[in-house]
């Protein structure tokens, strides 16, 4: 690894930081994983896994994508069920956001900026 280049696993970079292998939150050692502009995340989620709670964020863009299994994001605008790989919901500052684990399912999260 390099400051400028990294090759890894999601997994295995994100065993200590709950998934995000990307953000203002991982190490400056990390090198280019550091960075104030987006974070990602890597998770996986057993069935029935749910965050029932509503989250808000008033100041970033999120963008969360199914890999695998089915997943429903609940939010302040709408409601979905992915049920495809690459199925996504992408939503805005201010929007409130809850979640489930429908079946056992890998989800990839991407906000911005890294707050």
């Amino acid at each position: 690894m390099t400051e400028r280049w990294h090759t890894g696993n999601a997994v295995e970079d994100g065993a200590d930081t709950r998934g995000w292998i990307v953000g203002h939150f991982i190490d400056p050692s990390k090198g280019v994983r550091s960075t104030k502009d987006v974070e990602v995340k890597w998770a996986t989620h057993p069935k029935g896994d749910k965050r029932p709670e509503w989250t808000a964020d008033d100041q970033r863009t999120t963008l969360v994508m199914l890999i695998s299994g089915r997943f429903r994001v609940e939010s302040t605008e709408g409601s979905v069920t992915f049920s495809r790989q690459g199925d996504y919901a992408m939503w805005g500052p201010g929007v409130d956001h809850s979640w489930e684990a429908v079946e056992e399912s890998i989800v990839l999260t991407v906000r911005w900026p890294s707050a």
